[in-house]
């Protein structure tokens, strides 16, 4: 759920059963076969290629339906990777593959097969650390640690209590497990999400502090959000 737009997931390369998708585009048999050819022979120097200490892992799609349904499934999964090929393609020996993590409708020049293939590892690379770094950023812009009961209600309670917007994010407290804390958490619909390790970012310390809800001593800490 950390990675994915409007349109579905969006896979990082490491966790991806698929890491480039071709999809084959013809309009009759006549160019189906020399079509199919070119695709499955880039398929097998994709799967030349090794990233993360592991081949390249490359399919072809050559299912009877639509280009635009097959193209929008593979969108939807997250696939890395979309690369479509018809006879211009294969003429000019040149491709256009779609990275999932780019902005939508982005348009850029064709590239030659070769050079594709040589670099599909860096793509893939580039791809897995954009991703991570977008998504820490994304966490650590949106985490505070809170020492006051008061300030976590205000951090979990929305401007607008008729239309509640989006509001909060992670909140790194100490707690103690019990009765009253859960209560209170429960009624601002607040659960812990985990307790993390200690060489966590904001968790290198555990100092004792006291439970943000019962004022006990504790050294425990975790990291409280809402789902939404």
């Amino acid at each position: 759920m950390t990675h994915g737009d409007d349109d579905g997931l969006v896979l990082p390369p490491r966790l991806a059963p698929q890491h480039v998708v071709i999809l084959p585009i013809h309009r009759n048999d006549e160019q189906r076969g020399p079509i199919l050819e070119y695709c499955n022979k880039l398929r097998s120097e994709l799967a030349a290629q090794r990233y993360d200490d592991e081949p390249v892992r490359a399919m072809v799609d050559d299912r009877d339906l639509p280009r635009a349904d097959k193209k929008w499934q593979h969108v939807k999964r997250g696939v890395p990777l979309v690369v479509e090929i018809g006879p211009r393609d294969i003429a000019g020996d040149t491709l256009m593959p779609k990275r999932r993590d780019e902005t939508a409708g982005e348009k850029k020049p064709a590239i030659a097969r070769s050079e594709f293939v040589a670099k599909v590892a860096a793509d893939l690379a580039a791809m897995q650390k954009s991703l991570f770094d977008r998504a820490f950023a994304l966490r650590k812009a949106n985490t505070r640690t809170i020492t006051k009961l008061d300030e976590f209600e205000a951090f979990f309670t929305p401007k607008d209590l008729e239309k509640p917007e989006a509001h909060g994010g992670f909140a790194i407290c100490n707690f103690v497990e019990g009765r009253e804390t859960h209560e209170i958490l429960a009624r601002h619909k607040v659960t812990i999400r985990c307790v993390p390790v200690t060489d966590e970012p904001g968790f290198e310390q555990q100092t004792t502090g006291s439970c943000l809800f019962t004022g006990q001593p504790t050294a425990e800490r975790a990291l409280f959000a809402k789902a939404y």
